[in-house]
């Protein structure tokens, strides 16, 4: 009976260590904040943007935040609007630093900030980020060129939408501007940008930046290179015919190497520019690594760096 019961407190000890460790397994040193991209939102009547992710990071220890910015507007002016929520839950937390991820445009918002104020900053991950301008804004571009009846049209339009998804999102009132996010996504408006705010971008389109940049943030990235990957996803339709507008690897929108910032992680996971933030409400490749997964073992990453 000794021997019986012995055996299941050991077992009992392993069961409930195994479980400490899993609740801390996310527990970085600062607080994880992810912004959304062009037309994103915090959530949207429950609905996350980072669909899911916020609450499988805080279960296993994670500080998380979700920033709340223009759905539609430049990098700039949406990066002074991140700026502000960053000292506001450094103010909240008690923190030094946070940590900053961000998808789609939200890659170039989360670097203005770091480039700005790097002594807020721990790290920058940029998840199927517009680093070097997209094809498919430099073909809406051309379509609507600067000063014509149609740009006036789409950026109607689109500061309609983007105001709508803010109102949804309970961020009402924040500034749209669909012309000024345009065409910073465009390939000369991301190159323009880089020039202004040059950390972590790699020296030569494809190649690798720095782990560490010069202003002591260290930066990231990883992205998908596959735009239709579940016939059951109703958006992977549109990204295939948005494929289209590239000649390289890409998952719909952006272009795996325009893609890379820093340290890339990977650039081919079969995932396209919505599986990035496990939306379709968490379809994706059958044979490929679950999204939530992969941003789980970033924040263990950014743990077990110290950040």
């Amino acid at each position: 009976m000794n021997k019986v019961l012995t055996s299941f407190l050991i077992i009992f000890s392993l069961i409930v260590c195994a479980s400490s460790q899993a609740s801390t397994y996310t527990k970085t040193k600062y607080p994880i904040v992810l912004v959304h991209g062009i037309f994103g939102f915090d959530d949207v009547l429950g609905i996350d943007y980072f669909y899911r992710i916020p609450y499988s990071l805080s279960r296993s220890g994670a500080t998380v935040y979700v920033a709340a910015v223009s759905a539609a507007n430049s990098s700039e002016v949406r990066g002074e609007q991140l700026l502000l929520e960053v000292q506001q839950i450094l103010a909240l937390t008690g923190a030094e630093k946070v940590n900053l991820l961000g998808h789609s445009q939200g890659a170039q918002t989360v670097r203005y900030v770091a480039s700005v104020r790097p002594d807020l900053i721990a790290s920058v991950t940029s998840i199927g980020g517009v680093n070097w301008g997209t094809p498919v804004a430099d073909i809406v571009r051309n379509v609507v060129p600067q000063g014509s009846v149609s740009e006036s049209l789409v950026e109607s339009i689109g500061n309609g939408l983007a105001s709508i998804l803010e109102w949804f999102s309970g961020n009402a009132g924040l500034p749209q501007d669909s012309v000024a996010a345009l065409e910073v996504l465009t390939t000369l408006g991301s190159l323009a940008f880089n020039a202004n705010y040059p950390e972590g971008v790699p020296d030569t389109y494809c190649g690798s930046g720095d782990l560490v940049a010069a202003n002591g943030v260290e930066y990231f990235s990883w992205s998908g290179g596959s735009a239709f990957t579940n016939v059951f996803d109703v958006l992977d339709g549109p990204l295939l015919a948005t494929s289209f507008a590239f000649n390289e690897a890409n998952d719909g929108l952006v272009s795996a190497c325009s893609s890379h910032l820093g340290y890339v992680l990977k650039d081919n996971y079969r995932m396209n520019h919505i599986d990035e933030i496990n939306h379709t409400f968490g379809i994706h490749h059958l044979f490929e690594t679950d999204p939530i997964t992969l941003y789980r073992k970033h924040a263990n990453r950014l743990k077990n760096r110290g950040l």
